[in-house]
């Protein structure tokens, strides 16, 4: 690489762990400088060991939606260009439909919908002037169909890949592309965790995934470098679906 090549800025919403973390791997082992963004600074600290110099980290909740603006305004201070934003940060809550309340529901919307536009719309106000980006949205199979006992999740996922295609037609004309990513079950400590604990659940997975096995978060890190690469230059709108043929299993 030449010395005087600018190195594309990434950002990576949740990305001190899992999916998030891997994606950051990947981007980074492709010559991207990496922003990782997370309340964790534990992870975020052991993330950057892991990752190395073209690993930056920064401590923020993202519920808190006023502070965004400057939040992003400080890495262009710094950088002066974002170039692509990974919408990884998400939360879950698993309950009874009637057990949901309104302070449960509006908290899982806050972090996985509001949040997402908040970042996506200040992130793309910085793109706009150069007339290229690249954002990838993370949306989860509870889009794809119906699962029980995750409704707020559920209905967030859902907006998220509405989102996605609104954004898309809106941007694209203005040299922005906006993709999601739909993960099937992704084997992680918790995942392995949740399934041996449910065996008739476990079951159902493995049944319904053509492919036999869990994904690896890698796997989201391959496709997530895909969508932000020339190779996908001509890819806007697309929710695609990382989960070994899940969301077509019978």
């Amino acid at each position: 690489m030449k010395s005087s090549q600018r190195l594309k800025v990434a950002i990576v919403t949740g990305g001190g762990s899992g999916i998030g973390l891997a994606i950051a791997e990947e981007f980074i082992a492709q010559q991207i400088y990496t922003i990782i963004i997370g309340r964790d600074k534990l992870k975020l600290r052991e993330a950057k060991e892991q990752l190395g110099d073209l690993c930056e980290t920064i401590a923020f909740d993202l519920a808190e939606l006023e502070n965004i603006p400057k939040l992003i305004q400080g890495i262009i201070t710094k950088h002066k260009q974002i170039d692509i934003l990974v919408n990884n940060a998400g939360i879950n809550m698993k309950k009874e439909f009637c057990e949901v309340t309104d302070a449960d529901f509006l908290q899982i919307i806050q972090t996985n919908v509001l949040s997402v536009f908040s970042m996506s719309r200040e992130v793309v106000k910085t793109m706009l002037p150069y007339g290229s980006g690249c954002i990838i949205n993370i949306s989860s199979m509870a889009a794809q169909y119906g699962i029980p006992k995750v409704i707020a999740y559920t209905a967030a996922k859902s907006a998220i890949e509405g989102m996605t295609k609104a954004m898309a037609v809106e941007l694209s004309p203005k040299g922005i592309r906006i993709n999601a990513i739909a993960p099937g079950f992704i084997h992680s400590n918790m995942s392995a965790k949740a399934l041996d604990a449910d065996p008739e659940r476990k079951a159902k997975v493995y049944s319904r995934t053509p492919m036999g096995h869990l994904g690896e978060p890698k796997d989201i890190g391959a496709a997530a470098f895909f969508l932000a690469s020339d190779a996908a230059k001509y890819v806007t709108g697309v929710i695609m679906p990382v989960d070994g043929g899940n969301s077509i299993g019978f």
